[in-house]
């Protein structure tokens, strides 16, 4: 598998489209530029979906991919290395930020286990049947994925986009259940910005004292120099520092963009998985937003890096695709003014 194969195959959103829908703004009865970045919005909805008004976005999922990593182990989590599983059985029970707001949206969830360390029946079949392996592993010392599983994985991640298409999914909320996770994602974009560990090193949704910062700001530096000679090739470089959760998600980001289903990007490590695609296909940011602002310093990084304006600046650090569900209803919003505000009459 080559990544750079999807930039043949990924067109951008329809630009006469987008101008067409320029056109009929500036006709509506409200003036043009008070709606601010809703106007925004309404054209780029209308570009992804080929349609002048921008149709309601009315099926829309959560799709989370979800593991845990071995960079864990030396404590730059605020969470407890291979226990991503009590996330996944948190969101299933409704017991997370994101299950309860999916709730009142009316928004299904779906969880993929791409790299979980626990025991396959702590979770339902629907979530852990694709598993690549357990674990990714420990990037400061050793690659997260054999060459064959992080291919799986992006795999995995095509599979996933292609069975949301199918099943007339409109609109992706992306996050991930991870632990460890936010180490190889920095590691990641540190590595595609050409920066050093300490510029790109966050406290995590969870949080993390002075010390472990130091651990983790550690860990990135290491990865990074295991990074560096495989720059070329993002399969190899999601081997080397990524996960299999990354992985996948990255496979997801590409063929949602083959597919023209638009995806909210959530905190630092749909930012990263993003970057990565961004890599292989030039062209595949413009399906996608930025949801939120988390605070982590490599997500800033990385969605400057795409020229990406994040939606929303709350203050959310708890990650698992909160963010990301909250810019939702500003989507919506977009397509609902887009299609029923009245045209002035000449």
């Amino acid at each position: 598998m080559n990544l750079d194969d999807f930039s043949d195959l990924i067109e951008r959103p329809d630009t006469g489209m987008r101008r067409d829908a320029e056109e009929r703004r500036e006709r509506l009865s409200v003036p043009p530029g008070a709606l601010g970045r809703l106007d925004e919005l309404g054209e780029w909805l209308s570009a992804a979906q080929g349609a002048v008004p921008a149709r309601a976005v009315e099926r829309p999922r959560v799709v989370l991919f979800a593991g845990d990593h071995g960079v864990a182990e030396l404590g730059v989590s605020g969470r407890r290395a291979g226990t991503a599983h009590e996330l996944v059985r948190a969101t299933l029970e409704g017991a997370s930020p994101v299950a309860v707001l999916a709730r009142r949206m009316d928004v299904p969830v779906r969880i993929v286990d791409a790299g979980l360390d626990c025991d396959p029946d702590l979770l339902p079949e629907d979530v852990v049947r694709h598993r690549v392996r357990r674990g990714s592993g420990r990037i400061d010392v050793e690659d997260a994925l054999t060459p064959d599983e992080a291919e799986a994985a992006v795999r995995l991640g095509v599979t996933i986009a292609d069975e949301e298409a199918d099943s007339g999914t409109d609109l992706v909320v992306l996050g991930d259940l991870s632990v460890g996770g936010t180490t190889p994602a920095a590691a990641l974009i540190a590595a595609l910005c050409g920066t050093d560990a300490s510029v790109v090193t966050g406290r995590g949704g969870a949080g993390i004292d002075d010390l472990a910062w130091m651990r983790k700001c550690a860990a990135i530096r290491d990865a990074l120099r295991r990074a560096r000679p495989v720059l070329g090739d993002q399969l190899a470089l999601l081997t080397a520092v990524g996960g299999a959760d990354l992985a996948a998600t990255t496979g997801f980001l590409l063929q949602a963009a083959v597919r023209r289903m638009p995806v909210i990007l959530d905190g630092v490590v749909s930012a990263a998985c993003a970057l990565v695609g961004q890599r292989a296909a030039f062209r595949a940011p413009d399906w996608w937003l930025a949801g939120q602002v988390t605070g982590e310093p490599a997500q800033a990084k990385a969605l400057d890096r795409m020229a990406l304006d994040p939606l929303l600046d709350h203050g959310v650090t708890v990650g698992e695709g909160t963010g990301a569900l909250l810019a939702l209803p500003l989507v919506r919003a977009s397509a609902a003014l887009a299609a029923e505000l009245p045209v002035r009459t000449e």
